[in-house]
């Protein structure tokens, strides 16, 4: 008598499709919770064209789609490796390094007008728009400071840009590291979840900027940056300077 085929429980389809499962979160990785909204507004819309009948009702449905998946695409927050040594400062966002140079920090967190080495990172549309901890420590200011919207690209923009700001005090230094995020173009929400008195590990999210946007490390007097204009960095995982 012939037995009855074998039923896959849950467990083994896990383990045969769990290298094509781990495949898909890699290239496809979970947004940023702030994404949520946006990615639910364009599958909303897409609900409400399939009820729709119509010319009106398939664009709308096509729009949709598309608006959720751009969304989806853009709040992307890829999983990253920090380099092992721990006195290096990793970079904050991904990106072009657009500057590498020397200038005062912000004057909102009272650090004085002595400049700083400063490396500048530029985010297009294209790129991971999350924020990560640069250095492990304590935050121990966070300040918002409004402005105007011109390029991010822009060397002004550190100063004329709507602008948040944290200084960590890296724990094993005691060094004060500062990271800018700074508002572009089409950018007009930055979200930092930072605030003074919290703890950051080296590489932890902390924030983002929404659609095109650049961010500024202020190093420590002395401290020599390790890249170059032009050289592509990416958050959680590029050495900017060792401390």
């Amino acid at each position: 008598m012939a037995l009855p085929p074998r039923r896959a429980d849950a467990s083994g389809l896990s383990g045969e499709f769990g290298p094509f499962l781990d495949l898909i979160k890699t290239t496809l990785p979970a947004p940023h919770p702030a994404g949520y909204p946006f990615i639910l507004g364009g599958l909303g819309a897409a609900g409400l064209g399939a009820i729709l009948p119509g010319r009106i009702g398939r664009t709308l449905r096509s729009l949709g789609l598309t608006a959720a998946a751009a969304c989806a695409v853009f709040f992307r927050n890829p999983p990253r490796v920090a380099p092992d040594d721990l006195s290096l400062v990793i970079a904050p966002a991904d990106g072009r390094v657009s500057l590498v140079d020397t200038a005062p920090p912000p004057a909102e967190l009272g650090l004085g007008d002595a400049p700083l080495p400063r490396v500048s990172i530029f985010l297009s549309v294209f790129d991971v728009h999350v924020q990560h901890a640069p250095v492990a420590g304590k935050v121990l200011a966070a300040e918002y400071r409004s402005g105007s919207f011109t390029s991010a690209e822009r060397p002004e923009a550190s100063e004329n840009n709507e602008r948040q700001s944290i200084v960590i005090e890296e724990s094993a230094t005691g060094k004060s590291v500062v990271v800018v995020q700074i508002a572009g173009l089409l950018a007009r929400r930055i979200v930092c979840e930072a605030a003074p008195g919290s703890s950051l590990s080296r590489g932890d999210v902390y924030g983002l900027i929404r659609f095109g946007s650049r961010v500024d490390v202020y190093l420590p007097a002395g401290t020599k940056p390790l890249v170059k204009v032009g050289q592509r960095a990416v958050a959680g995982e590029t050495a900017l300077a060792a401390l």
